[in-house]
């Protein structure tokens, strides 16, 4: 058994270490088009990582993951578009957003109708240093009570799932129906680029690639030291049998809670890079489908893998943007995807990170029986017996 966890161990070492090597080395290998669309699925991969941890290791499966991607985006995006050339150039003595002029009342002072659709929202936002904080702030605060009020009354399973979801709908409908302050259903278009030390982080630029794939990478590491830390142990054991953990005097929810706000802050976190390389804000970022995805996406890769569940995201997305655009596959890549899923759930219920620790164990397996043999032939007549 030692054997077998010291070979899955040196595996997992070795699989780090050579993802973090490919992911750094992709800019000599592609063109801006392309790093900017890996860059993107590099994002997809935080958000698998952030489902792994709250879903595979706190025991909470979160179908609102996408509230937290969504505010963390919106957040980022509201800055960057008050440095949107458009928005700069409305003759407000004030940067706003430019579609509050735009949908103002013809003949309506610019002041005064800036002020009457909540422009005073959009103050803070002159600074991008404040976007940013706020990408990873808000809804970090907002997880951290949405936690509380869940866990604190011991509410788990699906109830968690059911309102987790019901919440990301909601801050949909609200941000949608707020038309005069978010734009609604148009998103925040046009933004400006992310500015640093008077460099700008245009999003097809190598430097922007390697500010996502270098954020990833942090958040990797990060998060799989956390989990392998007392508090991260002491949370699978609360997953396994939470009544047991309360017996034994740990206070279950406030890990529940610490953990779930984590996963939420890197949403939110993953929501402001994906805007650095999309260049927009979108309601369908808290839509129903992507929230479900990035569950997909976990399930594929392997929910009790960080890194695991990190691939998936990266693998899926890779495989349906290559289904969509094959002319053969265009109207059946949302099947391909589906039938990816049913598969896996099917026959490999830990992902492709279980698959992988079951061969490694196999071939341990097998590589002890052979060592044991030529050092007792008598052995291996007993064990091929048996």
């Amino acid at each position: 058994m030692s054997a077998i966890l010291t070979n899955q161990r040196l595996l997992e070492g070795f699989a780090y270490g050579l993802f973090i090597v490919i992911i750094l080395a992709m800019p000599a290998f592609m063109d801006e088009f392309w790093l900017n669309r890996i860059a993107k699925y590099l994002v997809f991969g935080m958000l698998g990582l952030a489902i792994a941890l709250s879903w595979g290791y706190a025991g909470v499966l979160n179908l609102g993951q996408g509230l937290f991607f969504g505010i963390g985006a919106y957040m980022v995006a509201m800055s960057l578009k008050l440095q949107s050339f458009t928005s700069l150039q409305q003759g407000s003595d004030k940067p706003v957003p430019d579609f509050m002029l735009w949908n103002a009342e013809p003949g309506a002072p610019t002041e005064l109708c800036c002020i009457n659709q909540g422009s005073f929202l959009w103050i803070p936002f002159q600074e991008q240093w404040f976007g940013v904080a706020m990408a990873v702030v808000v809804p970090t605060l907002i997880a951290y009570f949405i936690g509380s009020a869940i866990f604190r009354l011991r509410i788990s399973g699906v109830y968690v799932a059911i309102i987790t979801l019901a919440l990301v709908l909601l801050v949909r409908l609200l941000i949608i129906d707020a038309q005069p302050v978010t734009n609604g259903f148009n998103g925040l278009t046009d933004l400006g680029w992310l500015t640093i030390g008077g460099f700008e982080f245009d999003p097809y630029l190598v430097e922007t690639y390697y500010l996502v794939a270098g954020s990833l990478v942090v958040v990797l590491l990060g998060a799989r030291w956390l989990v392998a830390t007392r508090a991260g142990l002491i949370l699978q054991a609360t997953r396994d049998d939470p009544n047991r953990a309360r017996y034994l005097g740990y206070n279950v929810a406030a890990y529940q809670v610490f953990f779930f706000t984590v996963s939420a802050a890197i949403a939110g976190f993953a929501g402001m890079l994906y805007v650095l390389a999309s260049e927009f804000a979108s309601p369908t970022f808290m839509d129903l489908a992507f929230s479900i995805s990035m569950v997909v996406w976990a399930a594929v890769g392997g929910r009790n893998s960080l890194l695991g569940a990190c691939i998936g995201a990266i693998l899926i997305n890779t495989i349906e943007a290559t289904a969509s655009e094959t002319e053969l596959l265009q109207e059946a890549w949302k099947a391909i995807i589906g039938l990816i899923f049913v598969l896996v759930v099917l026959f490999m219920p830990r992902g492709l990170a279980g698959l992988m620790q079951d061969l490694v164990a196999f071939l341990a397996g097998r590589q002890r029986s052979k060592r044991r043999a030529d050092e007792k032939p008598g052995v291996a007549v007993q064990e091929a017996g048996e």
